[in-house]
């Protein structure tokens, strides 16, 4: 049995925010987020986040969060008071695990980059030797300022010395602790209440628990950026840039083109198949699919959208969208609030949509708007259509039938509905609705008077 435990009551002070810094945002997911994400491969009995600091915004963005289900059962909220250092955080767990015989993982909410197989080995080593507690650790270019792991040939630990306290020779260790444990609970339930504060903090330290327990292991991660905590902007940069050179190569391994790889950017929930290609200055945000043969970019945005096989988008925004196969999209065309795109559409320069459903073989090329609107199949709508949606009250549907076409500058004033096989004169301004076969025109009657001009304005004669 395995209980899980995320850190996740501090402020972050250094991150200059009123928002708990396990809730700022790295490519996609919070800060603790990702910190449950790591814990997807492990097979947990009890789950718990520790929060403290505006747990109500912690709870709720948990509660709202697609990432959560990866723990089970659900999480369990233990509310941390007073943040008195992180054995005092485990402290609080005691009456929640009353009679608890299985192993505690716990884990920092500010520590986003964890891979779930480490974790894995951390818990793999820890049963089968049988601990008291496990330790992740790694080695550091540069351990200055953290305190420093001894072990013996077989990784077991000898000690823990502060960075502070390290003679020069012990200072040449680069290995440290990682912050990441595996205790055996029922040994460590023993220790929690001899915990003291005798230190600068008079904080509650976890890891001098770990001198008070036996056998102790070492595990070394094998890549050091994994351990890497976030306590300030900066170093949520650094993370992020981690991240995304860590995604950017498994998804070329894969067979997807990136095209100046340092300009583009991939959330880890975005999904692409082989052979898409992605220009520079391309984003990709949220639960995106991308299937084989999409062009994207220069210059787009995708946003938790799906784009269909060989669709090309060229210096254009799609958000909370679907575009079928063999479409093409931009420049400059905004495709927003659910759009529903059949294949081998053109949506063309300078076009926004909005909450509409185009079918198979329609063409939008450019200069319209269309809201809240409905087109059927091998509809085409000229330069300059605008869908005139809303009362000022309410939104108000268009529906427009198979193979109709909009002249240049029409309005359609809705709600209104076009039959199949209707084409609108160009300029219209269509109020009422227009049966099938047949043109519609609505506009004025062209008059030209013959040698018309204004009279010039003559001045009034001062007195």
């Amino acid at each position: 049995m395995v209980a899980v435990a995320i850190l996740a009551a501090g402020r972050g002070t250094r991150m200059k925010s009123d928002l708990p810094k396990v809730l700022h945002k790295l490519g996609g997911r919070s800060l603790v987020e990702w910190a449950i994400h790591s814990c997807c491969e492990i097979p947990s009995t009890r789950s718990f986040v520790i929060v403290g600091y505006r747990s109500e915004l912690v709870k709720t963005a948990l509660a709202n969060s697609p990432w959560v289900s990866v723990l089970q059962p659900s999480v369990e909220f233990v509310e941390q008071t007073q943040q008195l250092g992180t054995g005092h955080a485990i402290q609080q767990l005691l009456p929640h695990l009353a009679g608890f015989q299985g192993n505690l993982l716990v884990l920092n909410g500010d520590v986003p980059l964890l891979r779930p197989q480490t974790l894995q080995l951390l818990l793999q080593t820890h049963e089968e030797h049988g601990n008291a507690a496990t330790i992740l650790a790694a080695h550091l270019p540069n351990p200055k300022g953290y305190g420093r792991v001894f072990c013996d040939g077989n990784n077991v630990l000898k000690q823990i010395v502060e960075d502070r306290d390290c003679t020069p020779a012990q200072k040449q260790n680069r290995r440290i602790n990682a912050g990441v444990y595996c205790f055996r609970w029922t040994d460590l339930a023993q220790v929690l209440p001899n915990l003291g504060t005798n230190n600068e903090q008079q904080e509650y330290y976890l890891t001098d628990a770990v001198n008070f327990l036996n056998p102790v292991m070492v595990v070394d991660v094998e890549d050091y950026q994994e351990i890497m905590g976030v306590n300030d902007r900066k170093q949520l940069a650094i993370a992020y840039e981690i991240l995304q050179a860590r995604i950017k190569d498994d998804w070329m391994a894969s067979g997807v083109t990136l095209i100046d790889p340092e300009s583009i950017t991939i959330d880890d929930t975005v999904e692409l198949q082989p052979d898409v290609i992605i220009e520079p200055q391309t984003h990709l945000r949220g639960k995106t699919l991308i299937q084989a043969g999409a062009h994207l970019g220069p210059g787009s945005l995708i946003e938790n959208s799906q784009i269909g096989a060989n669709v090309t988008v060229l210096y254009s925004v799609v958000s909370d969208s679907v575009v079928a196969a063999g479409c093409r999209i931009g420049p400059y065309a905004h495709l927003r609030g659910h759009v529903q795109v059949g294949e081998s559409c053109r949506i063309g320069n300078f076009v926004e949509l909005k909450h509409t459903s185009l079918g198979d073989r329609t063409n939008v090329a450019h200069l319209s708007y269309l809201g809240d609107a409905t087109l059927g199949t091998q509809v085409n709508v000229g330069a300059g259509t605008i869908t005139a949606n809303y009362d000022g009250v309410k939104k108000h549907p268009t529906h427009i039938g198979d193979r109709s076409k909009t002249g240049a500058n029409s309005v359609l004033v809705a709600p209104v509905t076009l039959g199949a096989d209707v084409t609108v004169a160009a300029g219209s301004v269509i109020t009422k609705d227009v049966p099938e076969d047949c043109l519609t025109i609505a506009r004025a009657r062209q008059i030209n008077k013959l040698g018309w001009r204004l009279s010039p304005q003559v001045p009034p004669t001062q007195p």
